[in-house]
Parts: structure tokens; sequence; C-alpha cells
């Protein structure tokens, strides 16, 4: 049963500590085997691909079998049902008209002098998405991670998902076909991390890596990241609901238990300031437990790492959130949109009583690959500006320089290198006089450096 605890009488109590601590475990021992498969992938290319899924899969394949044949997905896809199809083509739609707005230009400006300083914005040139397989296909997170990559001008969009994905859900092909994406390559876990950032003769490498996957998954992203970049580390999921009697309380239990049913470290939490209303829920949540056809992960989620917490007031309430820093809040309690203005932290807020979370994770619109564990407090949700990268642009004339040197100059040598100071100065000095080069740093005959004494 999910636990009540009441932060009025006790504000420290130790479940809010194991909460605020959740965090991912990512032993040694874990990290050294993967450290391993990502050396052999490295060093061995499609061989070691194949023979880790040999190992891990239990299936043979050779290289020339690693590239899923855009055939196949065709073919695959058209085992899906027309509705399904048109719930994908929706969702599609809705995430595509939301990451569209997200879209950044290239800016510059001149000054008075002349100087023309700005920063272009250019797509990546390759991205690598990481579609987990197993027990369950998450077709919704496909469309999630690859729309914004599309609609920041990718050029090349490469897929990786485990080799049983397609035959056991071709709800994933199907999303595939839907995107247009055709290079896509039939292996999976650490190894398929490690193909993206090194690149193989079959796979050539990308340069950046996003999507969700297991715990060796994760650990890969971790390794590699530098050489190549990631979107995050990312957690369990979770959820804060801030509630009152306002709202029934099978709204509140439903919410937190599609949040507990994806993994035993998810979190669920209500936070209320009726105590009444928390047992209400309590009682609510343990009768639709048993109802749920995961019952087995939810139970064991919120014994680990639900709660509920009640609070002396709206406002401790919303403090208590930012402590958090949650991957979803939802706030069903009068004046919503008031109340959320004092919740910074977050990685998304739903508001009001029809606004389950279930929206956003589907068909809402807005991206669901948000931040965990607290990382709100610093990251963002994934979305187009993930896609892009930044160049400064930087335009002096002669004149800007002439005025600038002094600053430049006595700046370079106050960190001791001289090298820069002069790579200004010799733009001001004759052709003539080479030997300078070799000569104690003085100023040009006539400038002013207010730095130097008279």
């Amino acid at each position: 049963m999910i636990e009540i605890v009441n932060l009025i009488q006790n504000p420290s109590h130790p479940r809010l500590y194991k909460i605020l601590n959740r965090g991912l475990a990512l032993d040694s021992e874990l990290l050294s085997k993967v450290a391993n498969v990502i050396e052999q992938v490295r060093l061995n290319g499609d061989q070691a691909l194949c023979d880790f899924t040999q190992s891990f899969d239990g299936i043979a394949t050779t290289p020339a079998n690693l590239r899923v044949e855009p055939d196949l997905i065709k073919t695959l896809a058209s085992q899906v049902s027309s509705q399904l199809i048109g719930f994908i083509q929706r969702a599609i739609e809705n995430v595509k008209l939301f990451h569209k707005h997200q879209i950044e230009k290239s800016w510059q400006f001149t000054d008075e002098d002349g100087v023309t300083l700005g920063q272009r914005l250019a797509p990546l040139d390759s991205v690598g998405l990481y579609v987990p397989g197993g027990k369950a296909a998450y077709p919704t997170t496909l469309i999630m991670n690859a729309v914004p990559a599309i609609t920041a001008g990718v050029k090349r969009i490469v897929v990786v998902t485990p080799p049983t994905t397609f035959m056991s859900s071709p709800v994933i092909a199907a999303t595939l076909n839907e995107l247009n994406l055709t290079e896509v390559y039939s292996v999976g876990g650490s190894q398929a991390i490690a193909a993206l950032a090194f690149g193989t003769d079959i796979l050539p490498k990308v340069d950046k890596i996003v999507g969700p996957g297991n715990i060796y998954v994760t650990a890969a992203k971790k390794l590699l990241y530098g050489t190549v970049d990631i979107d995050s580390i990312a957690g369990p999921s979770e959820i804060v609901v801030l509630s009152n009697p306002e709202t029934p309380a099978r709204f509140v239990a439903a919410d937190l238990l599609s949040q507990a049913e994806h993994d035993p470290d998810s979190s669920a939490i209500l936070i209320t300031t009726n105590a009444a209303y928390a047992r209400e829920v309590q009682l609510e949540l343990q009768t639709r437990l048993l109802a749920l056809p995961r019952r087995e992960i939810a139970e064991r989620s919120i014994t680990n790492y639900g709660a509920i917490f009640v609070v002396g007031s709206i406002e401790q309430a919303c403090h208590l959130v930012n402590r958090i820093a949650p991957e979803h809040v939802e706030v069903m309690i009068n004046d919503e949109e008031k109340v959320a203005e004092s919740i910074t932290h977050a990685g998304a807020i739903f508001l009001g009583s029809y606004s389950c979370e279930a929206v956003g994770d589907y068909i809402a619109g807005p991206n669901h690959v948000l931040p965990t564990g607290g990382t709100a407090r610093f990251f963002s949700p994934l979305g187009v500006y993930d896609f892009l990268k930044r160049t400064n642009i930087i335009k002096y004339n002669k004149t800007k320089l002439e005025k600038s040197i002094a600053a430049i100059v006595g700046l370079a040598e106050s960190e001791g290198l001289t090298g820069h100071a002069r790579a200004a100065l010799v733009r001001f000095e004759m052709e003539q006089d080479q030997s300078r080069a070799t000569r104690p740093l003085a100023i040009v005959p006539g400038m002013k450096l207010p730095f130097m004494d008279e």
C-alpha cells in the first residue's frame, strides 16, 4: 500500500529523503562490462555486432543481414490495422505542429563601428535513434525522437533496434514507414550504441544518439558521451500529482498507476493539503491496483518510491514539487494556471483534471522525452534545438580592432598569453619591422594603453 506521510508533522521524513535521493544506479561492475562491449565493437566492428547479437539475443546473423531492407519494413507495416495507422499519423502530425514552433534562425547584427557579430544555426549531419525492443513496443517514443530531428533538418537519421523488434512488433515498422525512415539496423543493446559512436563497415557513425534503452544502453551512452553527443542519461519515469478534493480520487489514483506500471523504480507521488482526501486516494489506488495487468511492477514501484505527502499549504506543495523536480507534474486544483506559475522545476506540467499525463505520452504534441531523476532543475525536454549546432560569427574591421587593442593586450598579458597580444598588435606594425616578434611586448607608437604606466 502506498504510504501517507504527514510532512506538516515531520518535514524531514525518511520517505521524502529516499525519493529526493533516488537516482540511476550505474555501478562499476556494470560499467566495466559495457566498456568491454564498446571496446570489442571499436576493434572488431560488424563481426563484434554479430557475436554480441548471438550472445545476448540468441540470434545468428551476418554483417550483410544487419541492415533491414526497406521492403521488409513495408511488408511488416502492412500487417498493422488501418485504424492504428491513422492513430500513428495523427500523433505524428500533432508532434510536428508543436515542434515547428521551436525552429530557430541564424541571426546577426552590425554595431556602430561596422563590426558584424552573429550566430549561424545548422542541423546536425547525422543522428542515431535507439528504439527499445523486447517485451513491449514504443512507437510514440520513435515519433518523439524522430520528429524534432526531421524538423531541424538532420540529413541522415539512423535507427537501431534489437533484432526481435520487427517480428514481434510490426507497429514499429509501420511508424518507420510513416516517418519515411529507411536506414534501419537490426542490432540493439550497448553494442548498437558503440556502433553508432564509432561506426563500422556496415553502419557509418553518427554525431548524436538519442532514445531510451535498458540500463546497458544507458551505461553505453554515458561512457561514450564526448565521442558522440547524447540526449541525456534517462532514469525511471516519475509523476507528481498536486490535487485536492475538487478532483475525483479515481482520477488521481489512475494517473499515479499510469506511471507506476512503467518500472519498479518509477516514482508516483500525490501532494495534497487534505488528510482525508489522502486516505481516499490511497484506498482508490489500492482497489485499482488489483485490476492492473502490470500489477506486480506497479506495486513494487509505489512500495519503493511512491508516497502521498500531506502538506500545510499550496505554497508548500509547490515548494515540494520544485525540490523533487519531477519528469511529470499534474496540477489538478482550483486556479491551476496560477498555481503552476510557482512550479519552476518540472519536465512537463499538465493543467486541469482532463490533462492526464497519458495525453502527453501519446497525442498532445509536446515531446514526452523529459528530464528525470531531479534533472528538471537544469535539463529541458527533447526538442528541435537538440538537433541544431551553433557557430559564432565575428567580423571585425581595422577601426574596431584599434579601439579594442588595449583591452585585448591587457587581458592577454594578465593570462600570460603574450602570443595572443602580439596577434592583435602585429596588425598595426610596419611590415619592415620583423624584429618585434622576438622583443619584449611593447605598444604601437602613439597608441595609448590605459593599463600601462605613463
